[in-house]
């Protein structure tokens, strides 16, 4: 060894992260490794070996019984105990790296990362980054995101494992679904948010389709949403190019449950908020022209803003809101025992339907509302058979409802093709007509068989 090989051990160290005194430590193993292959020895203590630090010779030794070294000559151990050294060290190298790989990566888990899309392996994606490799499974990919080799690649470093059965490999996975993966690059587009000045609270996704995100700022004079957002939008636009034109909402946080829901829900406009603390349940009324937008297509609105705020989000016109009130009055106000001050307190309470008061139970009407046992419990075994009444008369509407929308489309496809303008109702009216004119209609004589021609000549 010269110094020529201490500078190939220095690089190895520089490249691979690896401590150079490790490096020549795991030589020196491999060394007496080699001695002990070449001489068949078994005691692990019978040899020796030191490497100088500054001119890279080796000193390879036998310890004698009687005390003192006896030097042994590397050009005698011959080929096979050199191929043994050469196993030890890529062993040595591989367990060096290995470790290196779990201390830096596993310091770096949930940071924010630029690798190189390498190759697909079954449905997951592999990706360079620097020096090693992480997969990217489907299901931290967002929906519709395709990356060819060679495309740049910004992920969540997401978990890194110690695959101990795995040959001692370092399995790095990486995220581009996670919803810390918008949370870090809030971090990195908006300084306040890296500075904590604005504090993300809340966060609800989809990945490839919506997120929303509810922020606070610890400074009244800054407007955490206009930050987030940016000048002319510029922040925000910077973060949904990345995502690949998922919408993103950001909604301003609040204390209130009540104002948060309403917030959660933009942009819709919502006309009240009712909260039942005992079922987590929020009551959500808009007006008629506001119904779509709340719920969102697909439901995904409302969807979002029950996830982001913990609430299950129920949302009702004001009629259907009325109707719910009124079938649950006249449903417990006839029942003896229960008063006025019992059902405003119900109501107070955010109980405003009979599934409500099925559903809270006995033990709150008691205790919350103060109605006697006897009363609860009659209350809530009446108003579990009114649910199930109006749950099917509910059914059935929305059957007709279905009916007429399909009728509706078919109406629409017939006026498309070039067909007359037509009624469904009158359709069906003028078929029946014809078919009962058909079946009405007296039956004329058969008509006489035609005489034979006479042959012609």
């Amino acid at each position: 060894m010269n110094p020529e090989t201490l500078r190939i051990l220095d690089s190895i160290s520089r490249e691979r992260n690896i401590d150079r005194e490790t490096l020549i430590q795991d030589l020196e193993q491999a060394m007496i490794s080699a001695a002990r292959k070449h001489f068949n020895s078994l005691d692990t203590e019978e040899f020796g070996c030191a490497v100088d630090r500054l001119n890279g010779r080796i000193a390879l030794w036998r310890n004698l019984p009687e005390g003192g070294r006896e030097p042994i000559d590397l050009a005698t151990l011959g080929r096979i105990p050199a191929q043994t050294a050469k196993q030890v060290m890529i062993q040595k190298f591989r367990e060096g790296e290995r470790q290196s790989l779990l201390e830096e990566f596993g310091k770096r888990q949930g940071e924010l990362v630029t690798g190189t899309a390498h190759r697909a392996d079954g449905g997951a994606l592999i990706v360079q980054l620097e020096r090693t490799e992480a997969i990217m499974p489907r299901s931290d990919q967002i929906p519709g995101e395709e990356f060819k080799p060679g495309d740049r690649v910004r992920c969540l470093i997401r978990e890194v494992r110690d695959q101990v059965g795995g040959g001692g490999q370092i399995k790095i996975i990486v995220s581009r679904s996670h919803p810390d993966f918008i949370r870090k690059l809030f971090e990195a587009e908006v300084p306040e948010v890296a500075e904590r000045i604005i504090e993300i609270k809340a966060m609800a996704r989809e990945p490839g389709f919506r997120t929303k995100l509810a922020v606070a700022s610890v400074d009244s004079k800054v407007d955490a949403v206009g930050a987030c957002v940016g000048v002319r939008g510029s922040r925000i636009k910077n973060i949904v190019d990345e995502l690949g034109g998922e919408k993103i909402d950001i909604v301003r946080w609040n204390e209130s449950s009540q104002v948060l829901i309403a917030n959660a829900l933009k942009p819709a406009e919502v006309e009240e908020v009712s909260l039942c603390f005992e079922l987590s349940r929020a009551t959500i009324i808009v007006r008629e022209d506001q119904l779509s937008l709340a719920i969102g297509r697909r439901g995904q609105n409302v969807r979002l803003a029950a996830r982001l705020t913990g609430w299950d989000v129920d949302i009702l016109t004001p009629a259907e809101f009325a109707k719910g009130l009124e079938i649950l009055e006249q449903t417990v106000k006839p029942i003896e025992g229960v008063t006025e001050e019992m059902l405003d307190r119900m109501g107070a309470l955010g109980i405003i339907s009979v599934f409500d008061a099925r559903d809270v139970g006995v033990d709150v009407l008691e205790k919350a509302v103060e109605m006697p046992a006897e009363v609860a419990e009659r209350v809530v075994a009446i108003c579990s058979v009114k649910a199930e009444e109006v749950a099917e008369q509910q059914k059935i509407e929305k059957a007709e409802f279905e009916a007429r929308r399909s009728a509706d489309s078919a109406t629409a496809m017939h006026l498309l093709r070039g067909g007359p303008v037509v009624e469904p109702d009158a359709q069906a009216e003028s078929l029946a007509d014809e078919i009962l004119g058909a079946a009405l209609a007296p039956s004329s004589p058969p008509a006489e068989p035609a005489a034979p021609e006479p042959p012609r000549e």
